[in-house]
């Protein structure tokens, strides 16, 4: 699916609730989101659709079969049914093979955990790391957008990412070594974005081999706050082409549909540190050992 026609996709069709993803700190869902019937969406296979974080407690506001009680880790995704093992295709459940319709995770505002150091809205941040990672030319977070209208009230919509739940961040690095230009540029990302919160089961490796980086919420921080599982790249030199990019955001600023999410004081600490990022040109180390998110997975 063209990313023009997922973003339509993802912005206008009927959303309809599939289950409550088991395991995740905030209420987050998975959901179909169809096509109007008065839509025509066509386009060829999709890059982005992501998967995320199952978890356990659910809100009274928001109910909804769980899915991965027994199953996954915290933090990882729902997979795709294996080719070799597939049931048939009447009971099958898997991301609908169509450009008329695609999964997506939800995320409402009404399902999030109250936190000292976060105002409420955390699904703004994670439309904002999206717009971010595509105004630097990076694609690493999947499509994601804000939809007002879903079952739970204002919330984000991000495409599924069809993953092997067994990969994350530990398993990518060790096994997938042409991995790491992606994931070093992830680090610096997570640097720009103050990621507090970066946990391995938060880097998806999709079917196609493309790595994701999912779960942005707790991003965008006017405090420094960094924590992240990825140092092994730690004084590592940026590529000339990432720090340009960096040096752009620094001269220029992040675009306004990126700065209307944040707070005025957010938008300056995103600029400050690209400027120190692009002067550095290496991705920094953590000389205390303690920046780390818990759980790691």
């Amino acid at each position: 699916m063209r990313a023009e026609r997922a973003d339509e996709l993802l912005r206008t069709g009927e959303i309809t609730l599939l289950g409550q993803l088991a395991r995740s700190s905030n209420e987050t869902f998975l959901v179909e989101v169809r096509a109007l019937a008065s839509q025509s969406v066509t386009g060829t296979d999709g890059d982005a659709r992501v998967g995320e974080v199952p978890d356990p407690e659910a809100a009274e506001a928001c109910s909804a079969p769980a899915i991965g009680d027994d199953a996954a880790p915290a933090d990882s995704p729902v997979a795709a049914p294996d080719p070799d093992n597939a049931a048939p295709a009447a009971t099958s459940f898997g991301p609908p093979d169509s450009d008329t319709a695609c999964w997506a995770i939800y995320k409402p505002e009404l399902g999030e955990r109250p936190l000292h150091d976060f105002p409420p809205g955390l699904y703004r941040r994670e439309r904002a790391a999206y717009l971010l990672s595509e105004a630097l030319g990076w694609g690493i977070v999947p499509l994601t957008v804000i939809r007002d209208d879903a079952p739970f009230g204002t919330g984000s919509l991000q495409m599924f990412v069809a993953a092997d739940p067994r990969e994350h961040y530990f398993t990518i690095v060790e096994d997938h070594p042409d991995t790491h230009p992606v994931l070093r540029a992830m680090a610096a990302f997570d640097v720009l974005t103050n990621n507090t919160d970066r946990k391995s089961g938060h880097v998806l490796r999709g079917w196609d081999g493309r790595v994701w980086g999912i779960d942005h919420g707790l991003c965008f921080a006017a405090a420094f706050k960094l924590r992240t599982v990825i140092w092994e790249f730690a004084r590592d030199p940026l590529p000339p082409d990432l720090v340009a990019d960096i040096q752009a955001l620094a001269e220029n600023g992040a675009l306004h549909e990126v700065t209307e999410l944040l707070t005025t004081e957010e938008t300056r600490a995103l600029r400050r540190r690209a400027r120190a990022l692009a002067l550095l040109g290496r991705l920094p180390e953590d000389p205390s050992g303690m920046r780390y998110p818990w759980p790691l997975v």
